[in-house]
């Protein structure tokens, strides 16, 4: 009965509403985008940049939120690949059952774990240390070739960072951002073209503000609403994370004409992981249902091919924003370079704040 009362408190606020019109909406304009696509341009085969990698070495992968779902299941897919792949974790408990679960299926997959809160940017910074540390005394080659910033939650209630930031924002985009910029030197030490891919969501198309100051970007001005804007949040930093990775690849291009690290971002779509477990039981059910009664609903191992195809195109196709295995267009919010460059300069502004407090 609790489960029940729970339930209808959330159907009455504006959190359901905004993800059951909004969303589904965004998901199907995203399908029929794609569906444009595959009618009117032939999908190109993938082509493993590492494939060029000299054998004596391994191509080394960076994957944040690798313990469940869809990190998870791109992580068994690219050590099915060849990649060393270093899962990211908070949890040590399920950092281990990955590993066993993982080498169970592929006993020659090459896996290292770290314990990493991503909406600490204390720990983030601690690890790129430990990376660091380790790929010296593996004898590994001092560079990563892929990072996957797949790490995200959707909180339903306010629960500020040790920085004082939103933890939804803190852990879906600005541990993104802080470790990509901190990795960014082993990413430009690589022998062959190196890559990052953000994994961001079609929610971003329910996005309408378009204000990238410091209380902003770091959550604090979501946090004085009367009631706790989990959808609004949620949709915010995953616009974040696609504008970064518009921005970042115009960053890089300014210096590297030649895609030395390119940058890609790409949506799965809707994938049947944990994401929502903070939902009310009944409001989570009725979710996947719904969609599985669409036919949108994935598999993290279906979805898993969308990341994999956004990891191994060929290194000319960063700044893009994959969907479905292919190209399509973000929404235009998405693609307004003066925001790009504003929450650009924001974040960095925050970065530069945060590295000074921690060194």
């Amino acid at each position: 009965m609790e489960n029940l009362k729970e339930a209808l408190r959330f159907i009455c606020s504006s959190n359901f509403w905004r993800m059951v019109l909004f969303w589904n909406i965004a998901l199907l304009f995203s399908y029929f985008q794609l569906l444009k696509k595959s009618i009117f341009a032939p999908k190109s085969s993938s082509s493993s940049s590492c494939s060029k990698f000299n054998h004596s070495h391994t191509p080394v992968c960076v994957i944040t939120g690798a313990t469940s779902g869809l990190g998870k299941a791109t992580a068994f897919a690219l050590s099915r690949k060849g990649f060393y792949v270093v899962l990211v974790g908070r949890s040590s408990h399920l950092l281990s059952k990955t590993l066993s679960d993982i080498k169970r299926q592929n006993e020659d997959a090459k896996l290292k774990a770290f314990e990493v809160d991503m909406s600490s940017f204390q720990l983030v910074l601690k690890f790129r240390s430990s990376l660091e540390q380790w790929l010296f005394e593996s004898d590994l080659h001092s560079s990563v070739q892929l990072l996957v910033n797949n790490a995200g939650i959707l909180a339903t209630s306010s629960r500020p960072t040790v920085e004082g930031f939103d933890r939804m924002i803190a852990t879906n985009y600005v541990g993104a951002f802080s470790l990509t910029k901190l990795l960014l030197p082993l990413l430009r030490n690589s022998p062959v073209p190196s890559r990052v891919v953000n994994v961001t969501s079609f929610t971003h198309r329910s996005a309408f503000t378009g204000r990238f100051d410091m209380d902003s970007v770091t959550g604090v001005n979501f946090s004085r609403s009367k009631q706790y804007p989990c959808a609004r949040i949620y949709e915010y930093s995953k616009l974040c994370i696609l504008l970064f990775s518009y921005e970042l690849h115009r960053q890089l291009h300014l210096m590297d004409d030649s895609h030395h690290i390119s940058v890609v971002a790409v949506d799965p779509g809707a994938v049947k992981t944990n994401i929502m477990h903070e939902l009310p039981s009944y409001i989570q059910v009725i979710a996947f249902c719904g969609l599985k009664i669409l036919g949108l609903m994935q598999s993290p191992e279906d979805a898993a091919e969308s990341v994999i195809d956004a990891a191994l195109a060929p290194p000319e196709i960063s700044g893009k924003y994959f969907f479905g295995g292919r190209t399509i267009e973000s929404s235009a919010l998405s693609s307004d370079p003066k925001m790009a460059k504003e929450l650009w300069d924001t974040s960095c502004l925050i970065f530069n704040e945060l590295q000074q407090t921690h060194t």
